[in-house]
């Protein structure tokens, strides 16, 4: 099956790292990343897609960051 995955998280080193661990865990970039102004925390916010090919059937209760 394939799994998708939003990543989103402020925009510092954090967020690099988030993406960083999810493709050194096989997921693969899907898209390009995106950025966004938060009013109401006053910062901004980045997110990347990602994919992976696993084994097995999608259910909603798949666990996507498990895999």
């Amino acid at each position: 099956m394939k799994l998708y995955r939003f990543l989103s998280e402020e925009d510092t080193s954090a967020f690099c790292h988030k993406v960083t661990e999810a493709l050194n865990k096989g997921w693969e970039l899907y898209g390009s990343p995106t950025q966004t102004w938060d009013h109401k925390a006053g910062v901004m916010r980045c997110g990347q897609s990602v994919v992976k090919e696993v084994e097995g059937t999608y259910t909603p209760d798949t666990k996507l960051g498990a895999h």
